[in-house]
C-alpha cells in the first residue's frame, strides 16, 4: 500500500538523521514538501540538519533519541504525533559499525552493534505501528545493506545485523498482510558517508568503503521512491544488486572473491589505533552528509577499475567452478 497522502503532505520519521544516509534522506523528503522528524543522539547535528530541511522547503522537528532505548523511541513517535498530528512513514536508518575479526571482537562492542542496528529497528517498528494504524496506514522503510545479501571479512557484527534486518522486514511483511501498511527494505551498496570514520575499529588498519562508492543521495532517492511506490526490496547502487545476484550462483567462489576483495578494498595499508568509534558516544562533525570518499576524478577512475576487476574475478571463478563440476 502506498502512502495514504501525497508525500508533500506526509509526516516522515527518519532515525540516524544527524548525518550520512539519514541526513540525505531527511533533506530529500523535506525537498518534496513533507514534514520530517529527525532522530539521532546529537542535538547539535540534528539542529543543523533540521535547518537545512526547512531551507529545502519542508517542515522539521529534531528529537534527540538513542534508538537502543525503547522508551526514547516511543517518546519520539509521541513527539512526532504531538507536533504534526500523525505519522505517515517511518524510516529506520540509525546504524553503527565495528571492524574486527569475529574471533577477537570485544563482546560489549558486538552487543552494541546489535542493539543499534537490529533492536533499534525493532523498537522503531513497535513505536511506529500504532501511529501508522491511527493514520489509516503508511510505510515502514528499513535501511539494510547489500551486506544483507553478501558478507565481507572483518565486518562480522555488521553483516549479522544487516542479515537480521532483512529477516525482520520479511517477517513483519507476513504479519501485516492485509493491513494498509507497507514494509520496504532498502539495500545500499558502499555509500560515501562518515560511517567509516566513525566506526569502531579493532583491525589495526585504517578502513574505507569498498569501491564503487555511491553518494548518499543515491539512497535518499531510493527511499523517496519506495515511499511513493512501495516495493518489497530496492537496491541503491548498481553493483550492490549485481553482487547479490552473483552470490546466488555457486557460493564458494563468490565467497572467496569477496573475502579477497574485502581484505584489500576495505582495509588500507595505513595502521590505525584501536578505537570504539561512535558506538557508545556520538562523534563526527555535525550534519555531515558525505564522508569525503567520492567525487574526485582520480577516485572515480579507481572505483570503476576496482569494480570491473571484482566483477570479472567473480565471473571467472564461477565459470571455473561450473567447468569443474561438469568434469
Amino acid at each position: 500500500m502506498p502512502l495514504r497522502r501525497p508525500l508533500a503532505r506526509s509526516v516522515v520519521v527518519v532515525t540516524g538523521a544527524s548525518g550520512g544516509i539519514g541526513a540525505a534522506t531527511a533533506l530529500a523528503v523535506a525537498a518534496e514538501g513533507a514534514a520530517v522528524v529527525l532522530a539521532a543522539r546529537r542535538p547539535d547535528a540534528l539542529r543543523t540538519v533540521a535547518d537545512r530541511c526547512v531551507a529545502a522547503g519542508g517542515r522539521a522537528l529534531a528529537v534527540p533519541t538513542d534508538v537502543t532505548d525503547p522508551a526514547a523511541v516511543t517518546a519520539l513517535a509521541a513527539a512526532a504525533r504531538d507536533r504534526f498530528g500523525r505519522i505517515d512513514a517511518w524510516v529506520n536508518n540509525a546504524g553503527v559499525g565495528l571492524y574486527a575479526a569475529l574471533a577477537d571482537a570485544p563482546l560489549d562492542e558486538v552487543r552494541r552493534v546489535v542493539d543499534v542496528n537490529l533492536h533499534g529497528y525493532l523498537y522503531g517498528v513497535q513505536a511506529a505501528l500504532p501511529e501508522l494504524r491511527a493514520a489509516g496506514g503508511g510505510v515502514i522503510v528499513n535501511v539494510a545493506s547489500v551486506l544483507s545479501d553478501v558478507t565481507v571479512p572483518f565486518m562480522g557484527a555488521y553483516n549479522i545485523t544487516k542479515h537480521a534486518v532483512r529477516g525482520l522486514s520479511d517477517t513483519l511483511r507476513q504479519e501485516l498482510a492485509g493491513q494498509p501498511i507497507s514494509v520496504c527494505t532498502v539495500l545500499p551498496a558502499s555509500i560515501d558517508t562518515p560511517f567509516y570514520r566513525n566506526a569502531a575499529n579493532r583491525s589495526g588498519r585504517e578502513v574505507r568503503p569498498m569501491p564503487p562508492v555511491y553518494p548518499p543521495e543515491t539512497v535518499a532517492r531510493t527511499v523517496v521512491r519506495v515511499l511513493r511506490r512501495p516495493r518489497r526490496e530496492a537496491y541503491a547502487g548498481g553493483l550492490g544488486h549485481a553482487l547479490a545476484v552473483q552470490w546466488r550462483l555457486p557460493p564458494v567462489p563468490v565467497e572467496r572473491v569477496l573475502a579477497w576483495y574485502g581484505r584489500r578494498a576495505a582495509l588500507t595499508t595505513a595502521p590505525a589505533a584501536p578505537t570504539p568509534g561512535n558506538l557508545f558516544v556520538p562523534g563526527g562533525r555535525p550534519g555531515d552528509v558525505d564522508g569525503g570518499f567520492h567525487g574526485r576524478s582520480r577516485a572515480v577512475l579507481r572505483t570503476v577499475a576496482g569494480s570491473a576487476a571484482a566483477s570479472v574475478g567473480v565471473v571467472a571463478l564461477v565459470a571455473a567452478h561450473l567447468r569443474s563440476k561438469r568434469r
